[in-house]
This record gives structure tokens, sequence and C-alpha cells, in this order.
């Protein structure tokens, strides 16, 4: 298992920029068809944009119409951790770095074959690594 990194909110500030901190740290959500891997279809991992660890495989990855990086599933089943999201007034799955806590953005049962999964990540929480 991979070692949990624990920062102060400080000091997470200081190492991102005010976008990427509102989305990672504090929930936020680009907004949609805005985000630079929403339609990137170049082969590689994307990791967490805070500590990097690998969240994501170009192979699962698809267009659903959404406007944000869908994926049909994790990497790896230790990397995304899934927490309830009441806020907003709706009831939906928020996912999250398993190592360091950053918010990723949702996952929704309504994907395609063969997980029927919907992973909605925020291009601002990831960083493509291109398949060499």
């Amino acid at each position: 298992m991979t070692e949990k990194i624990k920062k102060s909110e400080e000091e997470w500030q200081q190492d991102l920029t005010a976008e990427e901190f509102v989305v990672c740290r504090q929930k936020g959500t680009e907004r949609p068809f805005t985000g630079e891997y929403y339609d990137l279809k170049e082969e590689g991992a994307y990791l967490c944009r805070c500590c990097g660890e690998p969240l994501f495989n170009s192979s699962t990855k698809y267009d659903s119409g959404s406007g944000w990086p869908s994926f049909y599933q994790a990497s790896t089943e230790t990397g995304v951790t899934e927490q309830q999201d009441i806020s907003h007034g709706m009831a939906r799955t928020e996912i999250q770095c398993s190592r360091c806590g950053s918010h990723l953005g949702h996952v929704f049962p309504d994907g395609p074959r063969p997980t029927g999964l919907r992973y909605c990540v925020n291009s601002l929480s990831l960083r493509f690594e291109k398949k060499e």
C-alpha cells in the first residue's frame, strides 16, 4: 500500500494553482468542455495532479458527451476511493484520490460495458503521462 500524503491546506495552496486548489481541495467543479483532457485521445496514464498516484488509463477513457474526461474503470482497485456526496440537493458518489484525498469528480452508474460505470473527472485534478 502506498503511504498516505498529509499536508495542511496552506501547503496544498502553495503547491497548486488557484483553480487546482478549488477543484482538488475544496471540491469544486470545472465548467464542462473547458478542461485540458476532456477530448484528449492520446495513449497514456492519468495521474493525480496533487500526488502523482496512478488513477486511470487511456484505454478505459471514452466520450460520454458530458464535457469532462470520463472513464469506465479506475486503473487499480485501490487508487480511487468513493464517498457519498449529498451537496447541491443531490445524492451522488464522490471520487477521491486514495493517497492524498484530492477531489476528482463523481462516479455514476450510466457508463458503458464492461463495468457500467462513468467516472466523471475534472481535468484540473489530473496530470497526463503520455505512453512512450
